[in-house]
């Protein structure tokens, strides 16, 4: 969806600012660049199709080259300010970066049945290098981009990321001395687990900040750099409408669920009387309870999905430019529907045409300002630019790990 499609100097989030970042004073004239996405679902259907058909047939490892044609289509077909972006990943490049990862998840599967204590020690290993994948991935996917001939940047560093993911790295301790006391005190560890849980909760927002600072704050486009200029409040201020949310959302398919139940069970009622057998009626439950879950989850994602990007995209702006987001809860919501409804009757065949329709919405709720026409930006930039990105781009691993 928009995650597969970098913004000119951000990722994915959003928002509505209501002045430039950096700006003073009298408010100066602002060029606005429309995000225009002219992709289309049976053009993608035919890329998807291929992809998929092309992927299974040699077992994985036609994936890179899969995912550079649907990220060069995407990109084609995200326009800012009348002119579309670029991708230039090499997919040759890109299968090493794949295999290590493939590796990687293959050795942690490995050791989990030798013994729980390897297991463990990669579950630990790949723990570790996380953060450095992540950094190398912005590396690479933001090296690997261009618009109107200028590629991006993004010059975060190993400390920062590492930083940026402490938050997780603290539950994570604290399950891990769980499993190391499990043997001995069993008490004690599924007391450890209930804590970490709960430290996970009380964490999570704090984490979505600082990945999100650490990612918006190191964008770089020629000499623009931009910055997400909020603190943790308003993530810890979301995680608590969400969870609103996912009450009132439960709340409301929970009583429906238990009158829909109510007649399911006397029906069930009738049916052993008359010699029926029980097992549909226990399957009935089972797919009743399985459908309400799945209509939480579908009023809940699109809410975050939604504030997320109004969020972080709102806050995010540069010494020329800014951006602004408008994405609604409700159209989201109402898309969502409809795309999970098609999906299901068409057994699948529908998700290149969910994902474009999806990808739509999203970019085209976006905005971008800057302080400059189009034209006098770029040649600003050029002037200024160097070719660290493109050197930069051929130096890297080619990891690009599905931001």
């Amino acid at each position: 969806m928009i995650d597969t499609i970098p913004m000119p100097l951000g990722a994915p989030g959003g928002g509505s600012a209501t002045r430039p970042f950096g700006f003073s004073g009298a408010l100066p004239e602002r060029h606005p660049l429309a995000i225009e996405f002219g992709g289309s679902g049976s053009e993608y259907f035919r890329i998807w199709s291929v992809n998929l058909l092309l992927t299974l047939i040699t077992f994985g490892l036609y994936y890179p080259w899969a995912k550079v044609r649907r990220l060069r289509y995407f990109y084609a077909n995200t326009s800012v300010g009348g002119h579309p972006l670029d991708f230039h990943g090499d997919p040759r490049r890109m299968l090493r970066g794949y295999l290590l990862v493939s590796l990687m998840v293959a050795l942690y599967s490995v050791a989990g049945k030798v013994s729980p204590l390897a297991g463990l020690i990669a579950f630990v290993l790949v723990a570790a290098v996380w953060p450095a994948l992540l950094r190398a991935a912005l590396q690479f996917r933001l090296a690997n981009t261009s618009w109107r001939g200028l590629r991006f940047r993004f010059d975060g560093d190993l400390r920062g990321v590492y930083l940026a993911m402490l938050p997780l790295f603290v539950p994570g301790a604290l399950s891990l001395l769980g499993v190391l006391s499990g043997a001995a005190a069993p008490r004690a560890a599924a007391a450890m687990s209930g804590l970490s849980m709960l430290v996970v909760l009380g964490l999570m927002p704090l984490f979505l900040w600082r990945l999100k600072k650490y990612q918006h704050d190191h964008y770089v486009f020629g000499q623009i750099r931009t910055e997400l200029r909020t603190g943790a409040g308003p993530f810890y201020l979301l995680g608590l409408k969400t969870i609103g949310v996912a009450l009132l959302a439960g709340l409301a398919v929970g009583t429906l669920t238990m009158v829909v139940g109510g007649f399911a069970a006397l029906g069930a009622a009738f049916g052993v009387r008359s010699g029926a057998p029980s097992a549909a009626a226990i399957f009935g439950f089972i797919l009743l309870f399985l459908i309400a879950y799945g209509a939480v989850i579908l009023i809940v994602y699109p809410y975050v999905t939604a504030a997320m990007q109004n969020l972080v995209w709102g806050r995010t702006g540069g010494r020329l430019i800014e951006f602004e987001s408008a994405l609604g809860f409700r159209a989201l919501l109402g898309l969502t529907l409809k795309n999970w409804l098609l999906v299901l009757l068409t057994l699948g065949l529908y998700l290149p045409f969910a994902k474009v329709a999806t990808t739509r919405l999203r970019l085209e709720s976006l905005r971008v300002q800057t302080l400059l026409s189009p034209d006098e930006l770029e040649s600003t930039l050029r002037e200024r630019a160097d070719d660290a990105a493109g050197d930069a781009a051929g130096d890297l691993f080619g990891l690009d790990i599905g931001l």
